[in-house]
Formats: C-alpha cells, sequence, structure tokens
C-alpha cells in the first residue's frame, strides 16, 4: 500500500492555480461516521419509524459500507468541517470533491459553501423527480470506483493534490501528484462559519443536534413519553387561566424567564391606550409565552397559522390577509399606537426544534413541548420615544427597522437585508406566497 504524508505536511501558499481532489466523510469533515447523517436525514424524510427503522440495521450498514450513502442539513456539515483540510482545499484555485455520498444531496453544500467547482458522488435513480434511493451504476463510489470517476473526469489531467483519510482513497489519491492523508482527530476544532465563502443563515429540520447510535435511540425512546407530556402541556396552556399558566408551566418542566419591567394593563377607563409588543420571532407560540409572562392574554397578529394551532390557542389571533396592501394598511396602523414596546425573545430545546418550513406547522407547539426542558426568555425592553414613532414624524419603514436594530442589539444578533421571500426560497423551495382559494375559483 502506498504510504501518504499527512494533511499538515501540506502547504497552502502558492496553490492558486492547484486543482485539489478531496473526499467528504473524514477528510473535509471531521466525522468519520455517516450515522449521524443517516439518522438527521431518516428522521427529517420520513419521521420515528425511519429512524427506528434505520437504528435497528445499523450494524448492519456499518459492515455494508460499499453500499450506503447518505447526506445532512448544510447546518450539520457546515459545523463539522476539518480545519487543516480546509486550508489546503480553499487555497487551491479548482476545487473538486469526490465522494460516496450522494451526489445530487451534498452538490449544493460543497458548491455554495464550500466553492466546489465540481462534484463526484454517487449516482442515486429518480422516479418523478423524487431520488428512489437505489444506486445507479458504477455503485457507490468507494475504492476503484472514486479513481475510475476522477480518471473520467480529469481525463489526461492530473491534480496536483489529492486528500483522503482512509485505505480505500489510495486508488484516486495515487492519481494526483501529491496524496495526503488526514489522520482522525476528534479534537480537531471545526472551521468557523464566517470562515466559509457563503455563511450559513437559514436551517431547516427538527433535530436540535447530530445524533449518535445512543442518542438515536433515546430519542426513539423518549418520543412516547415526550408526546404525552406534550400534551399535558398543551392542554395547561390552553384551558388554565393565563395567570395560572406560568406556575402550570413551571410544574410540568417548562422554564419561562422574564426580564425587564412588563407595562401595566392600558386603563380605558381613563383614556389610555394599548401597547404594541413588537417580538422577534421564534415559533408559533411566542404569543403565547408573552403572555405568559404578562399574566394575561394579549391578540397576536399572525401570518400563517394550522388549523390545529388555532384550535389549541388560549388566546385571540388575527391573521393577516395575505393581500400586500391591506396587511400594510393594517401593520401601520397598529404602529401608530402610542406606545410601542420592543421584546426580544430567545428559546431553547435538546431535542427538537419548534419550527420548521417544509413540515406541517400543526405539529410545531407539539416539537416544542416534546424536548425534555424547554425554555422560553422574555426580555422586554424600553417602550420607544415619542420622537422615534409615527406620531413623531418617523415613517413605518424607520420605526420598523429601529425595533429590528434594538431586539438584535439586545440578542447580540445580526442585522441582516434578508426578507420573508428570501427565508421561504432558502428553506422551503418557494416565496412564501399563497393564492386565496376564492381568487383561484374566480380566475378558473
Amino acid at each position: 500500500m502506498v504510504s501518504f504524508p499527512t494533511v499538515d505536511k501540506c502547504a497552502s501558499i502558492g496553490k492558486e492555480k492547484h486543482s485539489v481532489v478531496a473526499d467528504m466523510d473524514g477528510t473535509l469533515l471531521r466525522g468519520r461516521s455517516s450515522f449521524p447523517y443517516f439518522a438527521l436525514l431518516s428522521f427529517e424524510g420520513g419521521g420515528i419509524f425511519r429512524l427506528l427503522f434505520l437504528l435497528l440495521n445499523s450494524p448492519l450498514a456499518g459492515l455494508l459500507y460499499y453500499f450506503v450513502s447518505e447526506s445532512a442539513g448544510i447546518k450539520f456539515y457546515s459545523n463539522d468541517l476539518q480545519s487543516e483540510s480546509w486550508r489546503v482545499f480553499s487555497s487551491c484555485g479548482k476545487r473538486c470533491a469526490l465522494t460516496a455520498n450522494p451526489r445530487i444531496m451534498v452538490e449544493a453544500f460543497l458548491k455554495d459553501f464550500l466553492g466546489a467547482d465540481l462534484v463526484l458522488g454517487t449516482e442515486i435513480s429518480t422516479y418523478k423527480g423524487r431520488a428512489t434511493g437505489f444506486v445507479q451504476s458504477p455503485a457507490v463510489l468507494v475504492g476503484k470506483n472514486k479513481a475510475d470517476a476522477l480518471k473520467k473526469a480529469f481525463g489526461e489531467t492530473q491534480p496536483e493534490i489529492g486528500l483522503g483519510d482512509r485505505h480505500t482513497d489510495a486508488p484516486f489519491m495515487a492519481l494526483c501528484k501529491e496524496g495526503y492523508i488526514v489522520p482522525p482527530k476528534p479534537e480537531v476544532e471545526a472551521v468557523t462559519t464566517d470562515k466559509l465563502p457563503k455563511p450559513v443563515i437559514f436551517h431547516d429540520g427538527r433535530l436540535v443536534q447530530k445524533r449518535t447510535p445512543l442518542s438515536a435511540l433515546l430519542i426513539v425512546l423518549w418520543i412516547p413519553i415526550g408526546f404525552i407530556l406534550a400534551c399535558l402541556r398543551i392542554a395547561a396552556g390552553s384551558l388554565l387561566p393565563i395567570p395560572m399558566v406560568y406556575y402550570a408551566f413551571w410544574t410540568l418542566g417548562v422554564r419561562v424567564t422574564i426580564k425587564g419591567t412588563p407595562p401595566p394593563p392600558a386603563k380605558k377607563s381613563i383614556g389610555q391606550s394599548g401597547v404594541l409588543f413588537v417580538c422577534s420571532h421564534r415559533t408559533l407560540l411566542d404569543p403565547i409565552f408573552l403572555s405568559t409572562a404578562l399574566g394575561r392574554p394579549i391578540p397576536a397578529v399572525t401570518y400563517s397559522l394550522s388549523r390545529l394551532s388555532e384550535i389549541i390557542s388560549p388566546i385571540k389571533t388575527v391573521r393577516l390577509s395575505r393581500d400586500r396592501a391591506a396587511d400594510a394598511s393594517m401593520i401601520k396602523k397598529l404602529l401608530e399606537e402610542d406606545e410601542l414596546v420592543p421584546v426580544a425573545m430567545v428559546n431553547r430545546m435538546s431535542m427538537f426544534h419548534g419550527t420548521t418550513a417544509r413540515g406541517w406547522k400543526g405539529m410545531d407547539p407539539f416539537y416544542f413541548f416534546m424536548n425534555p426542558g424547554p425554555a422560553y426568555e422574555v426580555t422586554f425592553l424600553n417602550k420607544l420615544p415619542p420622537e422615534l414613532t409615527l406620531s413623531g414624524g418617523k415613517s413605518s419603514h424607520e420605526v420598523a427597522n429601529y425595533i429590528q436594530r434594538v431586539i438584535a442589539a439586545t440578542l447580540s444578533y445580526e442585522c441582516t437585508s434578508f426578507t420573508r421571500g428570501d427565508k421561504c426560497r432558502a428553506l422551503a423551495g418557494n416565496d412564501g406566497n399563497v393564492v386565496e382559494k376564492t381568487k383561484v375559483q374566480a380566475n378558473e
């Protein structure tokens, strides 16, 4: 077997005109085990039963490395980037990733976030635009198959640098002018996202962390218990009077931390106007926890709400009409309130995210409350001074942007120019607009 030097011996200066070919798992990524990514894909794509099936078959899958391929979310890949491999990979002018992963599942991450020019991966068959999971010829790119794919892509041209992490990578590394092995070093720190060609901002999915076989088993065992617990927590929030919800949540393991000074309710009898709370959006439960922190129910303006979420909501909800002009007029009217109070909201979850772009929104409250110890932190900020409101001569855009900056500063967030449409296009593949059924029927 050919012996290769380790990747730390490879210089990264003056490589702008060089080409590099790198494996993915264990090379560009720190983790060599494919199970965490299998678990992510199984749970996000097929739910708990597919994850259980994977867990039961994981010993066999570990033996059949040549017949498996996997995928994971962009966020989890980017959080596991190997620093030494990235130093070499990013220094070269032409970058090629050669992986056993299905090409269609990793190509977007490798090209958009790592700047790869070419991605050679396992090809899987599709049917009516959906992946079937069956591997196409020449089978999974492992060992000799990787070398053959590299020869086909580069022809007579010999890449300058080849990076791999195991003996099955030796065939393709031998085709490069220089080959370097990436030794397994779990203690190596991952590359920070600010060093990537493109920052990872949007992320979708229910799982909070990558899963090992043991933690995946714990999820499978926990979900029946967690669902019952979630139903109890939702029932407490929906059926009990709002002043009692805070204590019921604490009894059931839901932590609500209140910071700042909540404004008292307006006294309409003496002519006091109402208060408009402008919150950072985390989940559909934001107004519920805001009401819990205030000790009184407040109506919430929502863009989209499932019928189930509407039924179990203990507070009044006001839907936006989806008509841009009408909604803009309503928001502008709300901003004309004399008292605008920004509220910074943060939640903490250990197992499941309480929101998703692609899944059914009706399950959002259940997933949040299925966490063993979910928590919400509600921070009431100072109300806007009169000179920074519409009555003080500011436009609605100026007021909204100011509130956004105040909340971002409180939470140590960075403001961006991304819109809701940008988020929907990145996560769900659409611009977030929904055509009203009445209008569709009228056009028909």
